[in-house]
């Protein structure tokens, strides 16, 4: 049985947070603050704010230093570059801009195993040599539990590897192509979409096919999930980069950003409080300039445990 969330999270501690100009161009959610050294003073303080809340409702947050060298300005964002699953199972991913490639980091997972069973890593970043991307739970919003990937295309979102990891997985992938209210293609499907065990999060208006929005409404009925379809705007505050976590005690939290849970209605958060308790942080610095939000800080560890 494929549980749908976990109550082990890695997170990856920034050293050199900051603009990444080799993402800006697919991000719309990206804008420069001026003063860049004071951007990592105030990603540190968001970050150790952010783990502080995990910990204190009860989940298992592995933080790990980013280096110095080599420089990855984007590396407080691991769930990008890999993935760990429910039958030891560990894949890396192949990054569009290559400072994210540095990411990828051999001795973090090493240390993983040192608390969990790996089975076997598969390696996809070789599709980069065929400028091809998956960029990991960015590019997909898995359901795990009925094994689907929800996959909106776009120029880190490529067919031919979401075809192998489902191969690999026996996941069914689930695509569509999805817009931003000025019509630039959205770059992750985890800014529209979020997933939970009974609910799934998504902005509906972004899909504009018609065929291709039923497809996903069929399937997350089908899937008995309560549909929570939030605006550009919330989407715009990262109402769609949320995630399900379990903490230690077994209970159901739905983690967010601050700006996000801000943005919701108050009939929305009485939905989502039928299915856990809403947990959120201040991370309006790492969300300005990162362009990404909570769910993107948070690599779920669904390795079984020693």
């Amino acid at each position: 049985m494929n549980n749908q969330s976990t109550s082990n999270i890695l997170m990856i501690r920034p050293v050199a947070f900051g603009f990444n100009t080799q993402t800006a161009q697919s991000n719309a959610f990206q804008n420069r603050d001026h003063d860049q050294q004071l951007v990592q003073q105030k990603a540190l303080q968001e970050f150790d704010g952010f783990v502080t809340i995990l910990k204190s409702n009860g989940v298992n947050v592995t933080v790990v230093n980013d280096t110095i060298e080599p420089h990855t300005p984007d590396s407080i964002f691991p769930n990008n570059w890999v993935s760990f699953h429910d039958n030891g199972d560990i894949f890396l991913y192949p990054m569009q801009a290559e400072n994210r490639r540095l990411e990828r980091r051999e001795d973090i997972i090493r240390q993983l195993e040192e608390s969990f069973k790996a089975n076997h890593v598969v390696d996809l970043s070789r599709f980069e040599l065929k400028d091809q991307f998956l960029e990991g739970t960015g590019s997909m919003v898995l359901d795990r539990e009925n094994k689907i990937a929800y996959a909106c295309l776009s120029p880190r979102t490529n067919t031919e590897v979401l075809k192998a990891f489902c191969n690999y997985t026996g996941y069914k992938a689930i695509t569509f192509n999805a817009f931003d209210q000025r019509g630039q293609a959205i770059y992750h499907t985890n800014v529209l979409m979020a997933m939970g065990s009974q609910f799934a999060v998504v902005c509906l208006n972004s899909i504009t096919n018609t065929q291709e929005k039923e497809a996903v409404i069929a399937s997350l009925k089908e899937t008995r999930k309560e549909i929570i379809d939030i605006t550009f705007e919330q989407m715009n505050s990262f109402a769609g980069n949320m995630l399900e976590v379990k903490n230690t005690a077994g209970e159901t939290l739905i983690v967010m950003s601050q700006t996000a849970y801000l943005s919701l209605t108050d009939e929305q958060k009485t939905v989502l409080e039928k299915y856990g308790k809403l947990v959120y942080a201040n991370i309006n610095n790492i969300e300005t300039n990162g362009g990404g939000s909570a769910r993107c800080m948070m690599a779920e560890v669904h390795l079984p445990e020693m």
